[in-house]
């Protein structure tokens, strides 16, 4: 075997590169879901209704959906390490600016900008790390890359409410911000940016390609060019619906439906879900190649699958009476969300060229986020004004079990694809 210097660098240094990028990841979800376990604090000492706490989650996501894609396309023409690490510092700042918010306006600009600084991220890191490994090892590179969203969201979660119960709600946002900009700047020194690959070197000839000189429109004919890449996207807008609710509301259902404290809801609200996501996303991710090999549509099966088995997770969430039977459901939907979202961006570069990568992360994303950004404020605004006050976490448990019927519909949406593409075995030429 070679154990030589030039080959250690080659397998170890592509690792390297998730290992760095995890880190950043993590606190990006971290960052987004210290708000959500706040809410009940922020409702009580700043006299905000729900629908506005619905509104101040959803304006994030609005923005981030709007820039995504314009996000995506800067990733194909210019550095990702560059944008990478801009865009951490940005959102970190941000996030610390929003531990000095007293009002409405306040916390609603503040994540509005936030969303504009986080929109870069996953542009850009999905594609470093698609052209840092082959395409035999991207699910299982992806899907690690994966988990630090998952233990990011249990570690703005639990941080948040733990800091927010025994000191100050804005102590959270002072600790992962200020954790983002020491990390962006450490990482310029040591995140380097790969060769970027094209169709013609997956398919065995090495070539070294710069970022493509495609303007937007370009880019988005080609990735509109297919259904299957159209309707993968609109499945990406019902499994963000459910998503968006979770991250949003769950600390606040627990808190008020199981009458938790602050950082026992912040705590089960996640953990259960995302821990077991943080588990099973690494086995899935090699499921999920092992399907792929010979067959285009093998991780859109393992999606397929994950989506339909969720929605009876989702349902038994909404209509849990207790604490072991919530857990049992926790358990059983952060399976199901791993071998989803495993495949999110794998599935989609399987049926578009490498150069548009970039773009079409930032693509999903726009519409990924569209729709889950209807599903917080739509929560909010059905508890809010839906009926007499008194009923209002019942009115809560209704909307989050009827959820289930997005991943349903995500998951016909898929199966639409395979039955495009029934008979083929590689999608992109």
């Amino acid at each position: 075997m070679n154990f030589s210097p030039v080959a250690s660098k080659k397998f170890f240094y592509p690792w390297a590169i998730v290992f760095m990028l995890w880190s950043l990841c993590f606190l990006n979800y971290a960052d987004r879901q210290v708000l959500s376990v706040v809410f009940p604090v922020l409702e009580k000492t700043y006299s905000l209704s729900k629908f506005q706490l619905g509104m101040i989650g959803s304006i994030f996501m609005w923005v981030y959906a709007g820039s995504s894609f314009f996000a995506g396309y800067l990733t194909d023409r210019f550095s990702r390490k560059g944008l990478i690490l801009t865009g951490c510092f940005f959102w970190s700042i941000v996030a610390m600016a929003t531990g000095w918010c007293s009002s409405f306006w306040q916390f609603w600009t503040v994540r509005g900008l936030e969303g504009l600084g986080e929109s870069v991220y996953f542009p850009a890191s999905n594609s470093m790390i698609s052209d840092a490994h082959p395409e035999k090892n991207r699910s299982k590179a992806l899907s690690w890359h994966q988990t630090g969203v998952y233990f990011g969201t249990i570690a703005g979660s639990w941080g948040g409410a733990f800091l927010a119960q025994h000191y100050h709600w804005s102590y959270g946002f002072f600790l992962f911000g200020g954790l983002g900009v020491v990390l962006s700047l450490l990482y310029f020194f040591f995140l380097k940016e790969p060769n970027r690959t094209t169709s013609s070197e997956e398919a065995g000839e090495q070539i070294e390609a710069k970022a493509p000189g495609l303007s937007p429109f370009k880019a988005l004919k080609i990735l509109f060019s297919k259904k299957e890449t159209v309707l993968i996207a609109c499945a990406f807008i019902c499994a963000n619906f459910v998503g968006a609710i979770y991250l949003t509301w769950l600390p606040t259902f627990l808190y008020e439906k199981f009458h938790m404290q602050l950082t026992k809801a912040g705590l089960y609200s996640v953990l259960f879900i995302q821990l077991t996501s943080g588990v099973v996303a690494p086995f899935m991710g090699w499921v999920a190649d092992a399907l792929s090999i010979g067959n285009c549509n093998g991780r859109l099966i393992a999606q397929i699958g994950s989506l339909l088995v969720g929605s009876t997770a989702i349902f038994m969430i909404g209509n849990a009476t207790t604490v072991p039977f919530l857990i049992g459901a926790m358990i059983l939907m952060g399976a199901c969300k791993a071998g989803y979202d495993v495949g999110i961006f794998s599935a989609f570069f399987d049926y578009i060229d490498p150069s548009v990568r970039g773009s079409a992360v930032g693509l999903m994303n726009t519409f990924g986020w569209v729709g889950g950004a209807l599903g917080p404020m739509i929560l909010g605004a059905i508890v809010t004004y839906g009926g007499e006050k008194g009923a209002a976490i019942s009115r809560m448990s209704a909307t989050i079990s009827c959820s289930a019927l997005a991943y349903v519909m995500g998951a016909v949406l898929l199966l639409s694809v395979v039955f495009l593409n029934r008979k083929s075995k590689k999608a992109v030429a």
